[in-house]
């Protein structure tokens, strides 16, 4: 029968797991710097630096006193807090010192913890600690290091919804609903003397394998989305030298990011600023102007305007003429799979041509969404706001409750859809049940890729993933 062994049982990190380490867990320079300590020792450790006995004080308590030297001379005034495993975030004996932010005096708290027995925590240690000992699954641990990256609320919200188990569960329904087929075909199985002895209707499992695939082309259709979240929604801002690219840039970043001239040609290479819509980060891209030259920089830099135009998911198209239809065809041409936004500028100079486009903010041409602002004095940047944030197609973050935004969960998805469609396929052709619960395995591994569950995640997978976080986390 298919068994599953924890992963405690399976991996061992570089270092020993019974040391008890600590770590500086806050940035430097503020009014408070909190260094944490986890491990069997990590109560007896503090409670020798502290000037009260903690060792026996109670899960989750709190004591105010004095850190201090072997001397006797005081360190610094602190809170310390006591957790008793396993009611910690690491399941293990943890404490946490809380003193005045001072460089100086975290830095000699910390030498003091090394000096008493503790070990240096490497970077995201505390947290490997917290999912070996079973506090939280990989993809858990994964989302504390997107939560404190998160620099917006859209990234904070799928952060936290991952956090919290939204993906694990989803994931924990499928590998349960996979494991009842795997258990039924290896029943068979262990009873291959009967061959007349069928224990998993075929009927039923190619109906519930046809729905788990559509469950998994669900979570990684939502790659797409999550991915351009996490990492902002690029915007290309293309166009003829001196339509106002740049001072369209500057308007939408609060600040001069690009140079603005009247001299063609002055934008040679791109320039990118992050700024964030109803909660969501898109990256805006102003590109060198579009035209003929014989410049070979300005010629490179025309180059990479394409270039990030291919790889934008909206393009501003800024303009202060009437396109002509030649022009417009090929844009729409090089837009095929991203959304255009035709961007009438200059609106505020008398009888130029994009003040005899009439309230443009819903209108179209072409197909194309099209709209009227003035860059310089700021007039529709908040309708053009709204145009970008619609163009991104973006899904409604409040309404979806698992949204995959990791790479590695993604190629996992990937490869348990494409093990599954071979169960399908065998199911199509009659195969035995051995070859069918082999594909299935594969699948659960896939799966169990994600989570940590089962024997599947390697040290190498556990190394990547934590290598990326802070120390003190």
């Amino acid at each position: 029968m298919l068994t599953f062994t924890p992963m405690n049982e399976t991996f061992h990190p570089s270092s020993s797991r019974g040391d008890t380490i600590c770590a500086i867990a806050t940035p430097l320079g503020g009014a408070i710097a909190v260094v944490r300590v986890s491990g069997s020792q990590a109560i007896p450790i503090t409670d020798r630096l502290f000037s009260k006995s903690i060792l026996q004080s109670p899960n989750r308590s709190l004591h105010y006193g004095t850190i201090l030297y072997p001397t006797g001379q005081a360190v610094d005034e602190v809170m310390v807090s006591v957790y008793r495993a396993p009611h910690s975030y690491t399941g293990e004996d943890a404490t946490e010192i809380s003193c005045h932010g001072s460089p100086y005096i975290a830095g000699e708290i910390l030498r003091l913890l090394l000096d008493a027995g503790c070990r240096q925590a490497t970077g995201g240690e505390f947290t490997l600690r917290a999912f070996l000992n079973g506090k939280m699954d990989l993809s858990q641990a994964e989302a504390v290091a997107d939560l404190i990256s998160s620099s917006n609320g859209a990234t904070h919200r799928l952060a936290l919804s991952q956090l919290r188990g939204n993906v694990s569960g989803r994931l924990a329904d499928l590998r349960q609903q996979l494991l009842h087929i795997t258990s039924l075909l290896e029943l068979e199985l262990d009873f291959s003397d009967h061959e007349e002895l069928e224990f998993a209707d075929r009927s039923q499992l190619l109906h519930l394998s046809l729905t788990l695939q559509e469950q998994l082309g669900e979570l990684s259709a939502s790659f797409r989305s999550g991915r351009a979240i996490k990492e902002g929604i690029p915007v290309a801002i293309v166009g003829k030298t001196n339509v106002g690219k740049s001072t369209l840039l500057n308007q939408l970043a609060g600040e001069e990011r690009a140079i603005v001239s009247d001299i063609h040609g002055t934008t040679r290479d791109v320039i990118e600023d992050s700024i964030t819509i109803h909660g969501v980060s898109f990256r805006f891209i102003d590109t060198a102007g579009l035209r003929a030259t014989d410049d070979t920089i300005e010629r490179i830099g025309i180059d990479r305007t394409y270039k990030k135009l291919n790889e934008s998911s909206v393009v501003l198209w800024v303009v202060d003429a009437q396109p002509s239809s030649a022009e417009i065809a090929e844009m729409e041409k090089r837009c095929t799979d991203k959304q255009l936004i035709l961007v009438f500028n200059k609106s505020d100079l008398p009888g130029s041509p994009s003040t005899l486009t009439a309230p443009l903010s819903s209108s179209h041409r072409c197909g194309i969404p099209v709209i009227s602002i003035s860059a310089k004095i700021g007039t529709g940047l908040d309708e053009l706001r709204q145009l970008i944030y619609d163009g991104a197609h973006l899904p409604d973050l409040h309404s979806m409750e698992t949204v995959i935004t990791s790479a590695r969960h993604y190629d996992a998805l990937c490869h348990a859809q494409s093990n599954l469609q071979r169960v399908i396929d065998g199911l199509h052709l009659g195969l035995s049940g051995d070859l069918l619960s082999e594909d299935l395995r594969l699948c659960l591994n896939d799966l169990g890729e994600i989570t940590g569950q089962g024997v599947i995640t390697s040290s190498e997978v556990l190394n990547n993933i934590f290598s990326h976080f802070c120390i003190g986390k």
